[in-house]
């Protein structure tokens, strides 16, 4: 049993480590051994919880931490890098669950009731613990499904919608005030179960309105509720160290759902909204691009492109993911640069389904960070650039964001790659994309569309170089 001095010092250790993890995630060069102070910190957390005070049952315990552990062992083995979104979601609705779980299990324990002031505290507590976890819970197993492909990716638009989740919410304010002024425990079980019961459905419908762009924001969204559910349950449980975990956690993730909603020209209350890529038309994208057709390309003249350009810039989305193209698209940035030909890469803050999704899958192919950047860094360069080669991406390039102000895109900061001598996009075919927003970039005079399996095409043209 490990003392309440201990303890206190052990949950310390672990929250500058957890502050050391966010700070060291925040760059490409820093990021691995930000991970490994997030284990360390878990690893000492978990530990220090485990063999404090509050701990009574080690057999129950021990059951429970092999489950899990070898759940999450079996998932981290066969999930892939293109599977990373949908997991992060999932993971999201465990917490949101077990904040649930946990909210009834204080509220039902005798040991944990109070009197007066601190007992009104408490409760509210147990209850926005509850209200927020049971909503991050739904919220997350629908963003899941939307990820997945279970899910359709275009929003749900009830009649109705926003006064329907005002009263969902005033509902939820009623019901709270009711909890607190019941006089006994079975009497406030009673508007606690009918509130978690109306923060699922708000969960599910809040995130089914939400259209297929803006899954990003989504899940930095849901980040920052686990982490603000977890928070409340840390202020149920008196435990110091999970208040400041959900804090960062909460915070963090608010901040990135800001940084996502800016890459997008959206506020938040408009993703909450919805209706993102409901007004999209054609694949051409509006009347100057009718009767207009693609021209083709082949991995031969692409090949010959590449080695007669001086500079090149790859801009990856989320058919490289799918494809798993990064490995080959590796070896052409070598075979380049071993020829003296300028390679980076543009990366857009939303591209994936991920923020940093595809950082990650050019850090797996071991593509050198200094190449790697961001939109910001790279856009006023692509005037100067001699050929463009888009790798499944679709609504980070589209030029109806700048063009089209009737477009559901519209004012939403994209990678100009257009303005390149020539653009090769690699497409399976000339469907819009997940946003379901055409792109009238595939019928500009310099671009040139190369049909067929990205993994396929990047390794014909690593064959032809």
């Amino acid at each position: 049993m490990m003392n309440e001095g201990l303890l206190t010092a052990a949950y310390i250790v672990a929250s500058v480590l957890f502050i050391l993890s966010l700070g060291g995630l925040s760059h490409q060069e820093t990021a691995r051994r930000g991970n490994i102070y997030g284990m360390i910190g878990m690893l000492i957390a978990v530990f220090a919880t485990i063999f404090g005070s509050q701990v009574t049952s080690y057999e129950v315990l021990a059951v429970a931490m092999i489950i899990g552990a070898s759940i999450g062992t079996v998932v981290a083995v066969r999930v892939e890098m293109t599977g990373m979104p949908q997991l992060v979601a999932m993971l999201h609705s465990f917490v949101g669950l077990a904040a649930v779980l946990v909210g009834f299990a204080n509220y039902l324990d005798p040991a944990s009731h109070f009197e007066g002031v601190e007992k009104t505290i408490h409760e509210v507590e147990i209850y926005l613990g509850v209200l927020i976890g049971a909503i991050t819970f739904t919220g997350s197993v629908i963003a899941f499904g939307k990820l997945q492909g279970i899910v359709g990716s275009r929003p749900l638009l009830l009649p109705a919608r926003h006064f329907l989740n005002l009263g969902l919410g005033l509902a939820c304010i009623w019901f709270g005030v009711e909890f607190i002024n019941a006089e006994n425990v079975a009497a406030g079980l009673i508007p606690l179960s009918i509130m978690t019961a109306i923060a699922l459905v708000f969960g599910v419908h809040m995130v089914m309105a939400i259209g297929g762009a803006d899954m990003p924001v989504v899940v930095s969204m849901l980040n920052s509720y686990s982490g603000w559910a977890a928070a409340a349950t840390g202020f149920m449980l008196s435990n110091d160290l999970l208040i400041i975990t959900g804090a960062l956690v909460g915070s963090s993730g608010a901040i990135l759902s800001y940084i996502m909603c800016r890459a997008m020209n959206r506020n938040f209350l408009s993703v909450i909204a919805g209706g993102f890529g409901t007004k999209a038309g054609a694949v051409g994208g509006g009347s100057d691009d009718a009767g207009k057709e693609v021209v083709s390309t082949t991995v031969e003249e692409t090949a010959l492109l590449f080695q007669d350009a001086k500079s090149v810039i790859i801009v990856p989305g989320y058919g490289m993911a799918v494809a798993q193209a990064q490995h080959p698209v590796s070896e052409i940035t070598k075979k380049l640069r071993d020829k003296g030909i300028s390679v980076r890469f543009g990366i857009h803050p939303v591209a994936g389904r991920l923020p940093g999704h595809m950082n990650v899958l050019l850090a797996e192919a071991k593509v050198p960070y200094d190449i790697v950047l961001e939109m910001d860094e790279i856009n006023e360069d692509f005037p100067e650039t001699d050929v463009v080669l888009v790798i499944g991406a679709n609504d980070t390039v589209n030029p109806a964001a700048q063009e089209d102000p009737n477009s559901p895109i519209a004012g939403m900061p994209v990678l100009e790659v257009w303005k390149a001598k020539t653009v090769i996009v690699m497409k399976r075919s000339m469907a819009s994309g997940y946003a379901g927003v055409a792109n009238p970039l595939f019928f500009k005079e310099n671009t040139r569309m190369l049909f067929g399996d990205a993994k396929a095409s990047v390794d014909g043209i690593l064959a032809k170089l």
